[in-house]
């Protein structure tokens, strides 16, 4: 049987020269971890700190330690590398073993009665990147660093959002494999599900270390097992399991998991084994034409559904950091928000499987995207070469996952030839284009037709369109942040939102630890170092303006605001496409989690504390929703049901001043099917008419209010409520209308969490919200760390 030893144990780092005793390193790991952890460097995460780390990424390491040859019957040992970050030289006692250069790929090196010093020199992915760069000629992107021209998650080279520390080192694990005969070298598994028999095909390649053995292989899955003979290298085995449990995604069912394994054999001799877990599902992309343009639906086993999503970015900017458990509290974070699909953006990496594990198991769906995004990416080699074998590696290994739903070839960069003005800087220069339409769709078809592939996002189907047309296929939605106010999320209808956000700062205490001992301001030194998108204060500042009184000189007042004003933003764009189902059918909001402490679209900041917009999420991604839109002239209550069940009810309206008195009310009847949206409109007599009157829309818990105008214009009365405590939280009653009512419980303690967002209360209603982690709970503190809306000076 093959034997693996782990070489994790025993690793140092030298400088360049090579010289000195160096540094303990950790595998899997990279540069700036071991630099952390041995007090070289600071935390490039504190202050300003980023900029006094630049160096690391432009200088070349060395990784070493020792390999023994371990004596045995086995006939050939193999060095395997699941990750080199990126361009590496490895070496045994000086002599060459292999070159990589490629972050998303493995390496196996035969070194069979080999031992001596094992040695990986990297070079700095800049020089790498500016030596192709010199071969291939400039090429356009969203950023000046050169990111398209190396094989590596690119926001290591920073982005609107992201810190700019370029890494190097072996960050995923390394072994040595022991094996005689035979290996299994690739298992490619297709997944199918008919009538309710499940359908396992799986296709072997061996690796010999002697020719003519006679191999069989064995395959399990649900109590059915086959063999097969192996010809050579190849063979296929087949399994049909019946009436197999189907996987769902969350919200639509349960998640059935199947362990399949394979084992290699010569007669009775066990000589590998394959093993992983599967589910059986469907999945279909619908991407016809309509009387509305060009829908862009998934389907799971056959029930077509509107995408609760959110744009996944690597969890740290050292991915080496990312444990499986902070992968499943991250995720679990995402179910708990609402969403059944997490788009694994392109600006990253292929995930590890414990990330794909917990999307399997919380029923999360899958959109993967191939590392490209925002550049136009040579192709010519030696990216060609290993674009192919990086997709080829990556897509037989995410087959297993029934979580993965979605290829899709690239973020933006359809987008960024037609409208960035790159068409005529190219001049006819290679761009990525025989990418996404020639060598990931060809890839895909051969090793995975079980899943759809889209050649980016956003696409519109093909060249006929503008690739951002809302009307056809996929669209991101960032003229609104960029120039326009929120409101203007309801003028369109696009078939599927893959991206759009709105920004805000982190939690206070993410803040303060990230920045110790700065007197905070918006543009305080500190602040502006961790708000790395182009003019993005300006930008938070004009859509605040919109709707509320600028606080000048107040930041905890800014602060409040800014993050109301996030919140506020995604739903005005989540309300009005989920009201629009089936032909909006989808919204991935950009973006779920951050890699460090960032004023960014996040829900989730780098802490892992959540933002309002999370607790709203949780409102908007559920499967009941209540929302209010205008229709001609009046107004109409859609109730978004995502629910299998029929919704019936009665909906309470009331049409009231904001001084507390109810002017109007009606209880229409609520009907809406299961999976639809029902609309009931709002009587003439019931929609406000000024600034001092809004409509209360309730059923079955659910609220939606409607404000005819912005906050600043709003004569709110000052906001009075009573705070006291009740066994793990605190009850808030109101006297007045309380806008927006929000505790921000890292205020009381930094390890203090609480279980819900904004909130508002009419006079008389008092809201609970639990708190977990305050150590010493008092009245007055809570008042103290509550926000709302107060009104204009």
């Amino acid at each position: 049987m093959r034997q693996v030893t782990p070489l994790t144990d025993g690793w140092i780092l030298r400088h360049p020269d090579g010289t000195g005793d160096g540094l303990p390193a950790s595998v899997p790991g990279c540069v700036h971890t071991d630099l952390l952890a041995a007090g070289l460097i600071p935390d490039p995460f504190l202050g300003r700190n980023e900029a006094e780390v630049a160096w690391v990424g432009r200088r070349d390491w060395t990784y070493e330690t020792e390999l023994t040859a371990a004596p045995g019957a086995h006939e050939r040992t193999d060095l395997v590398f699941d990750g080199l970050d990126t361009v590496a030289e490895v070496l045994l006692d000086g002599r060459p073993l292999g070159r990589t250069r490629n972050m998303h790929r493995s390496y196996r090196f035969d070194v069979t009665g080999l031992s001596g010093r094992l040695t990986v020199r990297f070079a700095s992915a800049y020089t790498e990147a500016e030596a192709v760069r010199g071969t291939v000629g400039e090429r356009p992107g969203a950023y000046a660093e050169p990111y398209q021209y190396v094989r590596k998650m690119a926001c290591s080279f920073g982005w609107d959002w992201g810190p700019t520390l370029v890494t190097a080192g072996i960050w995923r694990p390394v072994r040595l494999e022991r094996w005689s005969t035979a290996r299994i070298s690739r298992v490619r598994p297709l997944v199918t599900v008919e009538d309710g028999v499940g359908r396992v095909e799986l296709a072997v390649d061996v690796e010999r270390s002697r020719a003519g053995a006679p191999l069989t292989v064995e395959a399990s899955v649900g109590g059915v097992r086959a063999r097969a003979r192996i010809d050579g290298t190849r063979g296929t085995v087949r399994l049909e399991v019946p009436d197999v449990r189907l996987w769902w995604p969350r919200g639509y069912g349960e998640q059935p998991l199947y362990e399949v394994e394979l084992t290699l054999l010569r007669g009775a001799d066990a000589l590998d084994v394959w093993r992983r877990r599967t589910g059986f599902r469907t999945v279909e992309l619908d991407t016809s034409a309509d009387a509305h343009g060009t829908g862009f639906t998934l389907a799971v086993n056959g029930e077509r559904l509107f995408a609760r999503g959110v744009n996944w970015i690597p969890d740290d900017v050292f991915p080496s950091r990312i444990t499986r458990d902070r992968y499943r509290r991250r995720l679990e974070q995402a179910a708990g928000a609402g969403v059944d699909l997490v788009r694994v953006w392109g600006g990253g990496i292929y995930e590890s499987e414990d990330f794909y594990d917990a999307c399997d198991e919380l029923g999360l769906l899958v959109w993967q995207d191939f590392p490209f995004a925002c550049a136009a990416y040579p192709e010519e080699q030696p990216l060609r070469g290993e674009v192919e074998a990086e997709a080829r590696e990556n897509v037989v290994r995410l087959m297993p996952h029934p979580s993965l739903v979605l290829w899709n070839g690239n973020n933006e960069n359809l987008w960024g030839f037609r409208d960035w003005e790159w068409e005529p800087s190219l001049a006819g220069d290679s761009w990525g284009e025989g990418y996404y339409l020639g060598v990931l769709p060809r890839v895909v078809a051969e090793l995975d037709p079980t899943r759809p592939y889209t050649a980016g996002s956003p696409w519109s189907g093909s060249w006929r369109h503008h690739p951002n047309d809302p009307a056809h296929g996929t669209h991101h939605s960032w003229e609104v942040w960029n120039r326009a106010d929120y409101a203007d999320y309801r003028l369109d209808v696009p078939r599927f939102v893959a991206e759009f956000g709105w920004q805000a700062p982190p939690a206070y205490a993410t803040l303060r630890r990230a920045l110790p001992g700065e007197n905070f301001a918006p543009d305080s030194p500190g602040v502006l170092h961790h708000q790395k998108a182009d003019d993005g204060n300006g930008k938070l500042e004009r859509g605040l303006a919109r709707h509320f009184a600028l606080p000048e000189g107040d930041f905890d007042r800014w602060h409040y605001l800014t993050q109301l004003n996030q919140a506020r933003a995604v739903a005005a764009g989540i309300e009005h496409w989920r009201s629009h189902w089936p032909v909006c059918a989808g919204t991935v909001v950009w973006q779920l989690n951050d890699c460090w402490p960032v004023t960014s679209w996040a829900a989730i900041d780098g802490d892992g504390r959540e933002k309002p917009l999370y607790h709203e999420l949780r409102r908007l991604y559920a499967d009941r929703l209540l929302t209010v839109r205008a229709d001609g002239d009046g107004l109409l209550v859609a109730a978004v049901n995502q629910a299998a069940e029929d919704w019936h009810g009665t909906l309470r309206l009331r049409r009231m001043s904001v001084g507390g008195t109810v002017i109007g009310e009606a209880a229409p009847v609520l009907a809406a099917r299961g999976r639809a949206v029902a609309g009931i409109g709002v009587p003439a007599e019931l929609v406000p008419t000024g600034p001092g009157e809004f409509l209360v829309a309730d059923a079955e818990g659910l609220r939606a209010l409607h404000f005819p105008a912005p906050d600043r214009e709003v004569p709110y009365p000052r906001p009075e409520f009573e705070v006291a405590l009740v066994p793990d939280g605190i009850t808030v009653t109101a006297r007045t209308l309380v806008r927006d009512l929000l505790l921000q419980a890292d205020r009381l303690d930094p390890d203090a969490r609480a279980d819900r967002g904004l909130v508002t209360l009419l006079p008389g209603e008092e809201v609970t919200i639990g708190v977990r982690g305050w150590k010493t709970p008092d009245p007055d503190t809570a008042r103290s760390a509550l926000y709302c809306v107060e009104p204009t000076r």
